[in-house]
């Protein structure tokens, strides 16, 4: 009788990875589709991603050719040409930097147009939708205050620019929405609220033509 075969250790470890890559090579056959179609996967993805981000280049650059076509035609005098192309890219290209510009112009056409019942419209949506740019902001806001103003509905008006001064209070024009808050108030025939405006505007703007004019306005309209 032969006595039992003793195996070293560098052949019990090669027999285990033979062992190891048989079942590997097992499992890979067995499993193969799942692999191929995990791999397909993986590949759409990555195809997705980048058809993604090249459209998203072509929309940025496509509202920005159509915007910059809308300004010119707007700075030649075509207003009508001009609202249509910014109306195209407020519609069509939402998300895009363009869009914010075009829905700015857009109501300052139609503002200057007297066209209020539009500007309010855009005023509106810029107001809404682009809150990252406070300065801005508060110029829609007053842009409202404005139509809302000239269609003689100076409650709304006043209350509309107290929010303008309010939103940028250090802003370049807060105290021209104050003032415009006051007048509106005192026309609405709520003095007490345009005195709270008349306040503001002493202890802001001591000393300035801003005050002066303010202090004038409050006296004639409050005794009227």
């Amino acid at each position: 009788m032969y006595g039992k075969v003793k195996l070293t250790k560098r052949q019990i470890k090669e027999d285990k990875f033979m062992t190891f890559m048989l079942n590997a090579k097992h499992e890979i056959l067995e499993r193969w589709q799942y692999y191929v179609i995990g791999v397909a996967a993986v590949i759409l993805i990555v195809v997705a991603v980048i058809f993604y981000f090249n459209s998203q280049e072509a929309n940025l650059q496509e509202a920005s050719e159509k915007f910059s076509r809308a300004l010119i035609d707007y700075r030649s005098g075509s207003d009508q040409v001009a609202l249509l192309g910014l109306a195209d890219v407020v519609n069509n290209y939402p998300d895009t930097r363009a869009a914010r510009q075009a829905a700015f112009l857009l109501a300052k056409i139609n503002y200057e147009s007297q066209n209020y019942s539009e500007a309010l419209r855009y005023f509106e949506l810029f107001a809404n939708k682009y809150k990252e740019d406070a300065l801005q902001r508060a110029s829609a806001l007053g842009g409202i205050g404005g139509c809302y103003e000239n269609q003689g509905n100076y409650a709304e008006a006043a209350r509309r620019f107290a929010i303008a001064a309010n939103e940028y209070p250090e802003g370049p024009l807060a105290g021209d929405y104050r003032m415009s808050a006051m007048r509106n108030f005192l026309l609405a025939g709520d003095i007490e609220s345009a005195r709270t405006h008349l306040d503001v505007l002493k202890e802001k703007f001591a000393g300035t033509t801003l005050e002066r004019q303010a202090v004038r306005l409050f006296a004639e309209k409050s005794e009227s």
